[in-house]
């Protein structure tokens, strides 16, 4: 079943995409909810009209994801954890965490859009997370977790 996704689905796309699910997912959960309409023809010729509009002001949005980028680059992120035998710390740490440290340093990217590989650490050291800015600009980010002072 094809579809066009009227709002970002994780692990799926993004908005306006053209995407090809089973028709069980699409027909019982993605319709439904909101979340995309039926790829007809009509409704292609919407999108392709759609799309040349907003081609210009997404040009603007990736410059803008791009100097963000940029800057996160350029950051030294630390964050503490307490730390029980070893290397373990208690509790974890998560993308929720790397947001807050984010946003201590003025930039705010929501959670959702923070990957961590595993998804949560559990040890110290240094890790990697991306940081998806745009569908077109995706960034890696190095952090690293130390002991609470």
């Amino acid at each position: 079943m094809e579809l066009i996704l009227k709002k970002d689905v994780e692990n799926l796309g993004f908005v306006d995409d053209v995407v090809e699910v089973k028709n069980g997912y699409g027909r019982n959960y993605l319709i439904p909810q909101g979340l995309a309409v039926l790829a007809t023809p009509s409704t292609k010729k919407v999108l392709s009209e759609t799309l040349k509009q907003r081609a210009f002001k997404e040009k603007k949005e990736v410059e803008e994801a791009e100097k963000i980028a940029k800057k996160l680059g350029n950051l030294e992120i630390k964050l503490t954890a307490k730390v029980g035998g070893g290397d373990k710390l208690f509790g974890s740490i998560s993308n929720a965490d790397v947001a807050e440290a984010f946003a201590k340093e003025g930039i705010d990217i929501e959670k959702k859009f923070i990957t961590i590989p595993g998804g949560t650490i559990k040890r110290l050291g240094q890790y990697e997370a991306a940081v998806r800015l745009h569908r077109a600009v995706i960034t890696s980010v190095a952090f690293e977790v130390i002991p609470q002072a």
